[in-house]
């Protein structure tokens, strides 16, 4: 795979600026800082703790639907994934730092043989991603069902207070893994990997004049996705202590909103996981700002999808003006 067919595809840092880092960045700010005016006692440790542990299964569920989205596909997928990696948590239960190690282990195998097959669908046997991923996301919501047919269960011990924890009484453990998958993400983004990912997602016939295996990107995009998404199923079971059949459906359209209001482009090729790691951050800091503000939760949609709206119209704007003055 050669690089330099394909620079041309790789966006600028003004690119990254306008579809969305810092622009979502500025929100999540202002947002905070709403919020700290209504409850001063969200600038303690424990506060900050809670927020992070909360916003952590749907970051990393909005990271791994970001990969795909790059790549100009979308995956239904992740409700499924993170259903199963959910009750398999609550019903078979592995104590100890070894049995935490050896669940994720679990959950990121869930979540890679899913990806492989929604790859293996969309790439190689050429079905549309919207219908492949929706009928992966039947049949594992349907094993989840069969291994948990009703919420229960119970999430080792070890993996619900030492995930949801603080280092040194002051870093939380989920802000770790959260940060260590961003870091990971910025580094696979500059191999030919990440590379090829933007090109096909910008146009795929010339990514595939260039050279690119497409269907190769394509088929582990989704892999990499179904990790994530186990992962996120992993810490949302740390979060719950709990499990539940339909856990991951929440997280399924907020996912979605979560890559918008990051800036990435739904049609592929423009955006990264960052930003898209910073849209689920801010939806979840909003609803704390509702709920802290005495507004009902049956208007809390009505809010997300209000700032989702203006954020992208924003990033449109920003995206418009930058445009013209290049040309």
């Amino acid at each position: 795979m050669s690089k330099a067919g394909v620079v041309h595809h790789k966006p600028s840092m003004k690119s990254v600026l306008l579809r969305g880092a810092f622009i979502i960045m500025a929100l999540y700010i202002a947002l905070y800082v709403v919020y700290v005016v209504q409850q001063p006692r969200a600038l303690g440790a424990g506060a900050i703790t809670s927020l992070i542990n909360n916003t952590v299964p749907l970051a990393l569920a909005s990271a791994g639907q970001a990969i795909v989205v790059l790549s100009r596909g979308f995956d239904l997928s992740l409700a499924g994934v993170v259903s199963i990696t959910n009750v398999v948590m609550a019903v078979y239960p592995l104590e100890g730092p070894g049995g935490a190690l050896a669940s994720l282990a679990i959950c990121l195998a869930i979540g890679g043989v899913v990806g492989a097959v929604n790859g293996w669908l969309v790439a190689y046997l050429r079905i549309q991603a919207i219908a492949a991923t929706l009928a992966t996301m039947i049949v594992c919501q349907g094993i989840a069902l069969l291994i948990l047919d009703a919420p229960g269960g119970a999430v080792a011990e070890w993996v619900s207070y030492e995930l949801t924890d603080r280092i040194f009484n002051f870093i939380p453990v989920s802000g770790l893994i959260l940060g260590s998958v961003v870091c990971l993400w910025l580094l696979v983004r500059k191999t030919d990997f990440g590379i090829a990912l933007y090109a096909i997602g910008a146009d795929e016939h010339a990514a595939r004049l260039s050279g690119i295996p497409v269907l190769k990107v394509r088929f582990f995009a989704f892999v990499l996705a179904g990790m994530i998404y186990g992962l996120a199923g992993y810490m949302l079971s740390a979060q719950t202590a709990t499990g539940s059949p339909t856990a991951g459906e929440p997280l399924l359209m907020l996912s979605f909103a979560a890559v918008a209001l990051g800036g990435t482009s739904l049609s592929g090729g423009k955006g990264g996981l960052f930003a898209s790691v910073m849209g689920a951050a801010t939806l979840m800091l909003l609803q704390k700002v509702l709920f802290s503000s005495g507004v009902s939760s049956f208007y809390t949609g009505i809010f997300q999808g209000a700032v989702l709206i203006f954020a992208v119209m924003f990033s449109a704007l920003l995206t418009r003006l930058g445009e013209r003055k290049s040309k």
